[in-house]
C-alpha cells in the first residue's frame, strides 16, 4: 500500500542523506512493514528561516521509501503511535531490468 505523507523539509533532508532512518506517525492508517511511503515536504509560514532555506535543499524526484520495521505499543511511543523503520525502496522494474541486460550483454554474439 502506497501512503503519501507530509513532512518538514528539515526530517525529509536528514531522511534524504541517510541519517535517519526512521519516522515517527501516528498509527491512523495501519502501516504494515512492505508498504511504501512517498513523502511530501511542507513549509508553513510561522517556521524558521533554516526550515525554509531547507526546501530549497532537496532535490527532485524524491525517492519512495519502504517500511522494513514497525515498532508499536512500546512504553517510549505516546498511545496509538508507531516508530517506521524505513529504507530507500528499490526499483522492482528497474532492477528488472538491468538483470535482463546484463544476460544480454553476456551472451556471445551469433553470426
Amino acid at each position: 500500500m502506497l501512503h503519501r505523507l507530509k513532512i518538514k523539509p528539515c526530517y525529509l533532508l536528514r531522511i534524504l542523506d541517510g541519517s535517519k532512518t526512521f519516522e515517527i506517525r501516528k498509527n491512523d492508517r495501519d502501516f504494515q512493514v512492505g508498504d511504501t511511503i512517498e513523502f511530501e515536504p511542507v513549509r508553513e509560514d510561522d517556521e524558521p528561516e533554516c526550515v525554509q532555506k531547507a526546501m530549497y535543499n532537496i532535490k527532485l524526484p524524491i525517492p519512495e521509501y519502504t517500511i522494513t520495521y514497525i515498532l508499536s505499543d512500546s512504553g517510549g511511543l505516546q498511545q496509538r503511535h508507531v516508530c517506521l523503520a524505513i529504507r530507500q525502496a528499490t526499483p522492482v522494474l528497474g532492477a528488472a531490468l538491468l538483470g535482463a541486460l546484463g544476460a544480454l550483454v553476456t551472451k556471445p554474439i551469433r553470426e
